[in-house]
Formats: structure tokens, C-alpha cells, sequence
């Protein structure tokens, strides 16, 4: 156990990339999957184009862009901005179609009630769209938190100090320690993602429980 203390402390900026990453994440997913939805066709098409593009390539390369390309256009990002930024960026345009899906998975019959009551297109969507959307997405968003919390792991490549980074910097000066050291990483990443899939469940369950009062 002599490499837990390390290890936490990649930990502990493992789980801040997480939890700024998931913000953002979600709130470009729904930003996303509206515009998606949208009545205009140019919000459609640009859009679409943003999720298709980061749908579309490698996280890592996304990654690469921003930490070691974007200089060469007079814009530097630190290790933590660039990792955040694509994993925000990757996985909120994977999530958008989770948002966009759900959106239309509500039946057209909630829309006219809507339309009867006199509401506006914002106020269906606000009012009778969204909640009802929403818990066909949370199964989605549960998955997309565990992806999203491996998907970290990549910003050991652009040198910010996480936990698989403190696990290789471990490796390579502990070369006969192999086995506790990757063992360690692995529980130490369970560890993490034990509150997002109890999290997640729990979500579900009220979710459903709400569905059933109703």
C-alpha cells in the first residue's frame, strides 16, 4: 500500500476533471439535442455538424488538438483546460443524441395537448416535453457517466497529473511492483464509479416511482 498516497493524489484530479467534464457535458447535450430538434433548419444543420464532427474522431486526437495544435493559433490551454474541454465536447455530442431521442420518443399527442392548452413552443418544451423526456434519458446519462470517467484515463497524455498518469510515473520507478500498483488503479477507478452507478440507479427508481404515482 505503499502507492496509495500517489495514487489518491492523481485521484483527486481525476475526479475534478470528472465532475467539471459531466457539467458541461450534459449542458452542451442538451444544448446539442435541442438544436437538433430544432424548427430551424441552419440551428439543425450547425448542430448536427458539431455532433457529427466530435461524434465522428478520436477523443484523444480531439485532446491532442487542443493542448498542441491550438498554439500554433495563438491560443495555449493548460493540461486540465484541454482534457476538459474535449471530454466536455466528445461526450456531450454522444449524449445530445440520448437528449434528442427521448425528445422524440414523447408521443405527438403531449405536443397538441399542449398546443390546446395554448402554450408556446418553449412552454410545451419546458413544461410537457422535457420532464417527460427526461426519464427516458437517465439510463443513457448513467452510461455516459461511466464512459465519460474512463475516458479521463486519456489526459495522462497531455501530461496532466491524473490517476492513470501517477499509476504509469509508478510503473516506471517501481518496475518490480507492477501488480499492486495496476491493481490499486483498478479499484482506486471503482471506487470512483461506485457513486455514479448507485447514483444512476437511484435516479431510475424515482424516475420510475414517479411514472407509477402518475
Amino acid at each position: 500500500m505503499q502507492f496509495l498516497p500517489d495514487l489518491l493524489q492523481g485521484a483527486k484530479v481525476t475526479i475534478q476533471v470528472l465532475l467539471l467534464s459531466a457539467v458541461f457535458a450534459f449542458l452542451l447535450a442538451f444544448l446539442f439535442g435541442l438544436g437538433r430538434v430544432s424548427r430551424f433548419w441552419a440551428v439543425r444543420f450547425f448542430t448536427g455538424a458539431l455532433v457529427e464532427l466530435f461524434r465522428g474522431t478520436s477523443l484523444l486526437v480531439q485532446m491532442f488538438f487542443f493542448f498542441f495544435a491550438l498554439p500554433a493559433f495563438g491560443v495555449e490551454l493548460s493540461p486540465f483546460a484541454a482534457g476538459v474541454i474535449a471530454l466536455s465536447l466528445n461526450y456531450g455530442a454522444y449524449a445530445s443524441e440520448i437528449v434528442r431521442g427521448a425528445i422524440l420518443a414523447i408521443p405527438a399527442g403531449q405536443t397538441e395537448a399542449g398546443i390546446a392548452l395554448n402554450m408556446t413552443r418553449w412552454q410545451r418544451m419546458r413544461l410537457v416535453i422535457l420532464p417527460q423526456a427526461f426519464k427516458i434519458m437517465l439510463p443513457g446519462f448513467g452510461n455516459i457517466s461511466i464512459e465519460l470517467l474512463k475516458g479521463t484515463s486519456l489526459v495522462s497524455l497531455v501530461t496532466l497529473a491524473d490517476l492513470t498518469f501517477h499509476g504509469r510515473m509508478l510503473k516506471d520507478n517501481y518496475t518490480g511492483e507492477q501488480v499492486e500498483i495496476f491493481t490499486l488503479l483498478l479499484l482506486l477507478y471503482f471506487v470512483i464509479a461506485l457513486p455514479l452507478i448507485f447514483g444512476a440507479r437511484w435516479l431510475e427508481k424515482r424516475a420510475a416511482k414517479g411514472v407509477a404515482s402518475g
